[in-house]
């Protein structure tokens, strides 16, 4: 079996993060949360689950964390790795999903997209606002065209987790990732999740917020 790590970034999770990991646990046996500077029990929860726990003294952002976790993963000589949410919005059965495509060699990352098969309560200003602004950005910026470019949930090989140094410490990783993917010529697939939000899904501000860091980003590089 493949060396395979699923990542966690967390911030003030304590009310879910125990039924995500038990569930990732189902799929996969070494998870990594990264407890980005939680107020709560965040930390505790976690370890007391079983998963390996790091732990930022401040809250730096979840593009930090997913760093700092894909550079322990992949000092644990990781081959795949899953990028999950905390929040409780993935279905962990789906992983499966994802990273057999990297199995078969036929993708370097894999990401989950909200908008293909499967259908995902997404909020109205979410689904019509947010995220074809997100698109919009990206196609005209980066050049990248795909149908969720803002989703967490993607799967990597452990050369593509290896050359894609996150940098931006806040929400916009996600088009840092994507942009560097198609840099390095990465293959990249999207595949259909089923996202279920929920009372501690991201706000509307929340996604203000990655517009903002993805406009700055683009603007400073």
């Amino acid at each position: 079996m493949d060396q395979l790590f699923c990542i966690i970034p967390a911030y003030n999770e304590e009310d879910c993060i125990a039924g995500v990991i038990r569930e990732v646990k189902k799929v996969i046996n070494n998870i990594i949360v990264v407890d980005d500077g939680s107020t709560d029990n965040t930390y505790n929860i976690s370890l007391n689950e079983g998963a390996i726990v790091l732990r930022h003294i401040i809250n730096r952002g979840q593009g930090a964390a997913l760093r700092t976790g894909n550079e322990y993963a992949l000092s644990k000589k990781a081959e795949i790795i899953v990028h999950f949410d905390a929040d409780g919005q993935f279905k962990a059965d789906e992983i499966d999903d994802l990273i057999k495509y990297i199995r078969k060699g036929e993708a370097d990352i894999v990401l989950g997209s909200r908008f293909l098969e499967k259908k995902s309560n997404i909020p109205f200003l979410k689904k019509y606002f947010i995220l074809p602004i997100a698109r919009l950005i990206n196609f005209i910026i980066l050049g990248i065209k795909l149908t969720d470019p803002q989703s967490g949930f993607r799967a990597l090989n452990r050369k593509a987790a290896f050359k894609i140094k996150i940098e931006n410490d806040g929400m916009a990783h996600c088009s840092e990732i994507l942009s560097k993917s198609f840099y390095y010529k990465f293959k990249i697939k999207e595949v259909p999740i089923t996202v279920i939000y929920n009372n501690y899904g991201q706000k509307f501000s929340g996604g203000l917020r990655i517009l903002k860091d993805m406009l700055i980003n683009k603007l400073l590089n």
